[in-house]
């Protein structure tokens, strides 16, 4: 097995270091125009996070059976060595790309996501309000088990695209140089990718490398001051009901379906869709509980 590092743990200090010097920065340079911090709101993030390490150590176990048998049926390996390393955090980064991507437009992946996006704030402790149902995100990386990468390997490159992401949820850094901005994703970038109008949903994947976005056209600039949260806010601090809403709502919509057609969609179709009305009837408008 790779001798890797852990590279979140070794990260929490810079996390708490880096979420004080932005707390303390809105204490004394205050942005009337920013969303800033609200004690609730950063308690349930936080929250959030801590249970997301107790939730993903149960589904790893799982996870890591299924990517050990795939590693041991495939004849391919790929060595981890320090040229190696950077082409496997580049193919972990396309991988999750398509993961984040389909995270948003597929409603039962939808559900486990939606808890990233739930806050109406955007700092530093956003980026820890994780789900507690993250045993959807496995299937993506996949191809690279088969393509021979070690499946430890696989979770060092999956650690240092969820540190990376950490600093780019503040609104306190504008935008960067422009071949930063081009290449990489950016705290501009991602607050596109949290904001809630209806020009910037669906926007802004990318996880270390913006890249993808350009190149498969879900890449949205940063124009309009961006609206955080979803297009139908769930107002509540409660961890459980932040975990589990849209799941709720599936469950809810799934009673309520009137063919197997229709349950079919309310699961695997956008967030948004809804059945064609019968004839002579109007279609049934509902706002999409979404965000970019």
């Amino acid at each position: 097995m790779p001798n890797l590092p852990d590279v979140v743990l070794w990260s929490i200090p810079a996390f708490v270091l880096l979420t004080v010097v932005e707390l303390v920065s809105y204490r004394v340079h205050p942005d009337e125009d920013a969303a800033g911090y609200e004690t609730k709101d950063a308690v349930t993030s936080i929250g959030m996070g801590l249970g997301s390490l107790v939730f993903d150590f149960l589904w790893k176990i799982p996870i890591v059976a299924i990517y050990t048998a795939v590693y041991e049926l495939t004849p391919l390996r790929v060595p981890v060595l320090w040229w190696t390393i950077p082409l496997m955090l580049l193919a972990q980064d396309f991988c999750y790309y398509w993961q984040h991507r389909e995270h948003h437009v597929i409603r039962i992946l939808w559900a486990c996501h939606v808890v990233h996006h739930s806050s109406r704030k955007f700092n530093l402790t956003t980026a820890l309000r994780q789900p507690w149902t993250s045993a959807t995100s496995w299937p993506f990386y996949l191809p690279m088990i088969a393509l021979g990468v070690h499946p430890a390997a696989i979770a060092f490159c999956y650690s240092v695209n969820l540190v990376y992401q950490f600093w780019i949820h503040t609104e306190r850094i504008d935008k960067l140089p422009r071949p930063v901005e081009y290449v990489f994703n950016t705290p501009s970038h991602h607050r596109v990718h949290h904001a809630s109008q209806g020009g910037y949903l669906d926007r802004n994947f990318g996880g270390i490398l913006i890249i993808w976005d350009r190149i498969f056209g879900s890449w949205a600039g940063e124009d309009e001051k961006p609206v955080f949260g979803l297009t139908k806010n769930i107002n509540t601090y409660n961890p459980l009901r932040v975990a589990t809403h849209e799941y709720a709502a599936i469950a809810r919509d799934l009673r309520a379906a009137r063919s197997w057609r229709e349950r079919a969609g309310r699961v695997f179709r956008g967030p948004g869709w809804q059945p064609a009305a019968p004839a002579g009837q109007p279609a049934a408008k509902k706002a999409p509980e979404h965000a970019a």
